[in-house]
């Protein structure tokens, strides 16, 4: 069994990440925490803290990258919505056991440190990405 811990971010695809974090930082005030390439995913991400909430901008880095995909699909928005668990072994088995589908069957390196897996939208109507900080 596991537990759902909080929100931990919001995913928004970015055509530009410059712009993009202009934008947060300039106009709302907020401030970036740093940026990171994950090859795996061939996405560029900066975390921005918003109260308890992270704000994860990200870009492609690939025209195979899934947030490119995105973006030429629906446009820039919100891609996903990260739900923090303790134990994300547990959360991928139970989320399956009790009938969802899961994107990733075992849980992948993310960034900021978490592994982390996704459920299909067609179970929860939203990309869903469960996150736990790596162990």
């Amino acid at each position: 069994m596991f537990k759902c811990i909080c929100v931990d971010h919001i995913g928004i695809a970015c055509k530009d990440l410059d712009v993009s974090k202009k934008f947060y930082t300039e106009v709302l005030g907020l401030t970036c925490t740093g940026e990171e390439t994950v090859e795996e995913q061939k996405v560029k991400t900066v975390f921005i803290p918003c109260g308890e909430t992270l704000l994860e901008l990200l870009v492609a880095t690939s025209p195979e990258s899934p947030i490119a995909k995105y973006i030429e699909k629906n446009g820039q928005g919100i891609q996903h919505v990260a739900i923090r668990v303790d134990d994300i072994e547990a959360a991928i088995a139970d989320v399956q056991a009790k009938g969802a589908a899961m994107i990733d069957k075992a849980p992948r390196g993310g960034a900021g440190g978490m592994d982390i897996a996704f459920v299909h939208p067609k179970s929860v109507g939203i990309l869903l990405e469960l996150c736990a900080p790596h162990k």
